[in-house]
């Protein structure tokens, strides 16, 4: 159990850290033998041998992180983090599957997180998953992640294909399809969290881990271009949506896409300058840079990110709040990073209001 300090202030909160779920892996495994296998097989030729082997080891070693609540509650003590947002980890998307088995995928996602949450009520809160590859089954994933798990929202990755109806080509998040999605999304008060997981860029990222350090900036900036451009974001004005990776490549160097807006016809899509809704959106902290961060913190503005670790991936941030700490920014910019613009969303596992008297 975490001591909180005496002072008022929100409790530090890491809106980005991931569970396993074994048991989800192996359902999927066993209702779609062909297409896990095929799966399988896109992630060595995406990362290439050579990072396959490095995960792999990095998966086993981090196993008790990914599975075991006593060692995370330990690691979060260790880290000054009060409460953890946790989210399936972005392997569990498995958007190949076809839609019964979709949907049952992400019904039990939904269940084994608010099972894990509900064993440390004060500490976790949890998001759930929805099968972006069948928009039409969507709403009803979400309605049960939220409302019928009492999770806060779900995860989606920034694109899938639609394996039912291969014609129809690639889901992207500016889908007309989406749309009663967002809708419900916004209604009931949603979080969507915007995890890549998977490039369309292949071979091309297989070597020098690439699959991820280039891959995963780039299709934040492809899936959030996709929000802003399309209107997605003027049409639904109270839409909640973190992006992950502080937004990837897009939030610093926006000004590229402001010019478009300004001088081609067919960007000039959205409302206003796409910069604009930088401040409609939010962000993790995790960047891997002190200037990075102030740099998105400037861009987004500093009610619009948060504390994000990664945990406990090897690509993600052991010390957390130390790497926010360092960034140098104002003392009241900081304490919105670490804790307060959760709490404005209610990213704040219940019983941690309770569980000290100044909260």
């Amino acid at each position: 159990m975490s001591t909180y300090p005496a002072e008022d202030r929100s409790p530090t909160v890491d809106v980005h850290a991931h569970i396993l779920l074994p048991a989800l892996q192996q359902l999927v495994a066993e209702a779609d033998p062909d297409n896990f296998a095929a799966q399988q097989a896109l992630e060595v030729r995406r990362n290439g041998p050579e990072s396959m082997a490095a995960s792999g080891k990095m998966i086993k070693e981090r196993w008790p992180q990914l599975t075991d609540l006593d060692r995370r509650l330990a690691d979060m003590d260790a880290q000054g983090v009060d409460v953890q947002l946790v989210s399936p980890s972005p392997s569990h998307f498995y958007y190949f599957a076809a839609g019964e088995l979709a949907l049952q995928v992400a019904k039990a996602a939904n269940q084994a997180v608010r099972d894990f949450v509900d064993r440390a009520p004060d500490r976790l809160n949890g998001l759930g998953l929805v099968p972006l590859q069948h928009p039409s089954l969507m709403v009803e994933a979400l309605e049960h992640a939220v409302p019928g798990c009492g999770l806060l929202g779900v995860e989606i990755g920034s694109f899938a294909a639609t394996p039912d109806h291969p014609e129809r080509g690639t889901v992207e998040l500016s889908d007309p399809r989406l749309e009663p999605f967002w809708s419900r999304a916004e209604e009931l008060g949603a979080l969507v969290f915007l995890h890549p997981f998977g490039c369309s860029l292949d071979e091309r990222l297989d070597r020098f881990y690439l699959a991820n350090t280039v891959s995963q900036p780039a299709e934040n900036a492809v899936a959030l271009s996709h929000l802003i451009f399309s209107g997605v974001l003027d049409r639904h004005p109270g839409l909640k949506v973190l992006a992950a990776h502080g937004g990837g490549y897009l939030p610093t160097t926006i000004g590229r896409s402001d010019h478009a807006w300004k001088v081609r016809p067919e960007a000039r899509t959205c409302a206003a300058p796409p910069s604009s809704y930088l401040k409609k959106l939010y962000f993790d902290s995790l960047v891997h840079s002190t200037a990075e961060l102030r740099a998105l913190v400037a861009a987004a503005g500093p009610e619009h990110v948060m504390l994000g670790s990664d945990y406990p991936f090897d690509m993600g941030a052991d010390l957390p709040v130390d790497e926010v700490q360092a960034a140098g920014l104002p003392a009241d910019d900081e304490a919105l990073v670490l804790g307060s613009n959760a709490r404005t969303l209610g990213i704040i596992a219940a019983a941690a209001l309770t569980a000290r008297p100044n909260a």
